[in-house]
């Protein structure tokens, strides 16, 4: 492991998901998902996320667009969150799932604004 990357990884992880929500996903890690939570710190956070090709604003918006066509709820709640972190507003949280919609499906777009709208009464947005 990339210390360096790593390190730089989980700073950006803590900015955009929370420390709660970083530190439940380490703390549930044992020796069999270990691997995979430093794999996603130090790659998808580190090495991706920590590009300056994309402001974190947009690569916020891409995520929700394929986590919501991937089908992945839990994922995708999470990256509301840090999408609003990041600035995107709900208007923009909006108009990515209209695109989903069109694009990949009503079904995604309907289960995605479901979930949004769950994130936005958690957040009081």
């Amino acid at each position: 492991m990339n210390k360096e990357m790593y390190d730089k990884g989980l700073s950006i992880r803590r900015k955009v998901l929370g420390d709660t929500y970083v530190d439940a996903q380490l703390k549930n890690a044992d020796d069999f998902n270990r691997p995979l939570q430093e794999l996603v710190t130090e790659y998808c956070w580190g090495h991706v996320w920590g590009r300056e090709g994309l402001p974190l604003k947009q690569r916020s918006m891409l995520n929700l667009a394929m986590i919501s066509i991937l089908n992945r709820p839990h994922e995708l709640k999470a990256h509301i969150k840090g999408a609003l972190t990041n600035g995107v507003t709900k208007d923009e949280i909006m108009e990515v799932f209209l695109q989903v919609a069109i694009y990949a499906g009503v079904p995604c777009a309907v289960d995605s604004f479901r979930i949004a709208r769950e994130v936005f009464a958690a957040e009081g947005k």
